[in-house]
């Protein structure tokens, strides 16, 4: 019932441009609402504690319903002439901040429905059941156990935050100051007001989806490069950090809270490297730019590939092979746990790297024990078992939907590269959907459509549903 006026918001914007749609979105809204009304009546009275079982499902649940609804604009718009496969894949994909498209011509569509594509992708990017959480004490039900599923990360279970519905009231504060600021440089830097508030929520949500068909190449502007840049960074990075810097900066400066975080200093010496490299590589690749201009370049597409952003400068085809493969595994690792962004998360391949420097040392010395260690924490081996867990699950469902993309039609590379930026809510990546899934089968689209709340779901939330000791009683 919430999300239903999410329909409210474009359909204003067509009243302000009178490009059309608004009689779409006002359906939208009509369906969206009474939809949600028959779902709320059927449980109202309902006022338990929700267990882990009811919390796996709704968080399941709202990401796929809602990814639903959000495909009836899509389909009632009359300037566009979409399948249900190619909506459905748009309505995922911008609500899991995917950023991958099927649209084209995009400079010349009405801007209701580029504004709408662009608000999805911010409503996913903190994560709906986030303001869910927010809600859902007033109605008499606790939502610890929605807002510990829906978090990211593989210390999510660390009670750190006992007040969920502040902490949750907290993250989109933030996230809304965080998005009017990036909207105010964004327009000082020469983007119009319309761009500037559509590309802040792209850029904040980590999601990637632009107003033009080039990209965020359509600007052709370091400044903005940079601000793109900085912004995906920021907001790739833990959103509970940012909420501790700031409520403790009157004891301890922000440099030193930031630092002191294992996480946070392994996500800057990790970026520097893959923004450096990519730079250098530009630089040297490309005769016509630049170096301040490589560096602009090279900032803003290393950061949208590694915060999983899905913005583009480049055509990855056309790219050296060894800086699109480079760009394709920033996107793996994606950003810090807590943040908007995708992928493995920087906390598990820190917990990876530092597991792998033990069992060197044990190999050495058979009979030394050396113990785990994030920062000041001794991990324990079931935090460490989880991520092992994790990379299993995560690799085993990529590759169940590459061979499932195989037998929609599709080739083997081009489905290795479609899943992995399907499932690392990357967007872009290689072969034939390195500017678009267009061209990929209706039938693949679908398979992608479940990589991407798979990997918005980080996996284990939604393979849990597929198991028969989940629905015993």
């Amino acid at each position: 019932m919430c999300f239903s006026a999410t329909m409210l918001v474009p359909a204003f914007v067509e009243l302000i441009y009178g490009d059309g749609g608004g009689k779409a979105f006002m359906q939208a809204f009509i369906a969206s609402f009474s939809f949600g009304t028959l779902l709320w009546w059927s449980c109202h009275q309902h006022k338990q504690e929700l267990r882990a079982r009811e919390g796996f499902l709704i968080v399941v649940a709202f990401w796929v319903l809602l990814s639903l609804l959000a495909v009836i604009p899509f389909l009632l718009f009359d300037e566009l002439t979409m399948s249900f496969a190619d909506a459905t894949f748009e309505a995922f994909s911008a609500l899991t901040t995917t950023g991958a498209t099927v649209m084209s011509g995009l400079d010349n569509l009405p801007k209701s429905i580029l504004f709408y594509r662009q608000f999805l992708q911010w409503l996913g990017g903190m994560g709906l059941i986030v303001l869910v959480v927010a809600v859902v004490p007033i109605l008499g039900i606790g939502g610890s156990q929605l807002y510990r599923i829906e978090s990211s990360g593989p210390l999510k279970d660390q009670k750190n935050l006992p007040r969920i519905a502040e902490v949750a009231k907290l993250l989109w504060i933030l996230y809304c100051v965080l998005t009017t600021v990036c909207i105010i440089a964004y327009w000082g830097a020469g983007m119009s007001l319309f761009d500037a508030i559509s590309h802040s929520f792209s850029t904040v949500s980590n999601g990637g989806m632009s107003t033009h068909d080039a990209n965020l190449g359509y600007f052709n502007n370091a400044t903005i490069y940079f601000l793109a840049a900085f912004f995906m960074l920021v907001a790739g990075c833990n959103f509970g950090l940012h909420i501790t810097a700031l409520t403790h900066w009157k004891h301890q400066s922000l440099w030193k809270t930031y630092w002191h975080d294992p996480e946070f200093r392994f996500f800057c010496l990790v970026q520097g490297f893959f923004i450096l490299v990519l730079s250098l590589g530009l630089y040297l690749s490309f005769d016509n730019l630049s170096l301040i201009d490589a560096f602009a370049q090279g900032s803003a597409q290393s950061a949208s590939m590694a915060m999983t952003s899905g913005y583009t400068l480049f055509d990855f085809n056309q790219l050296p092979p060894f800086l699109g493969m480079m760009l394709v595994f920033a996107g793996l690792l994606g950003g810090c746990a807590g943040s908007t962004s995708g992928g493995l998360k920087m906390i598990r391949v820190l917990v990876v790297w530092l597991q792998f420097k033990r069992e060197l040392k044990s190999l050495v010395h058979p009979n030394l024990v050396v113990p785990v260690k994030l920062g000041d924490n001794l991990l324990s081996m079931q935090v460490i078992e989880r991520i092992w867990a994790f990379l299993i699950a995560f690799f085993l469902t990529f590759w169940l939907c590459v061979f499932a993309a195989i037998l929609c039609g599709m080739g083997a590379f081009d489905s290795i590269g479609a899943v992995f930026a399907a499932i690392t809510n990357a967007g872009p990546g290689l072969g034939i959907i390195s500017t678009s899934f267009a061209n990929v089968p209706d039938s693949a689209k679908y398979v992608f459509s479940f990589a991407m709340v798979a990997g918005r779901l980080e996996v284990f939330s939604l393979l849990v549903l597929f198991s028969p000791a989940f629905w015993r009683t």
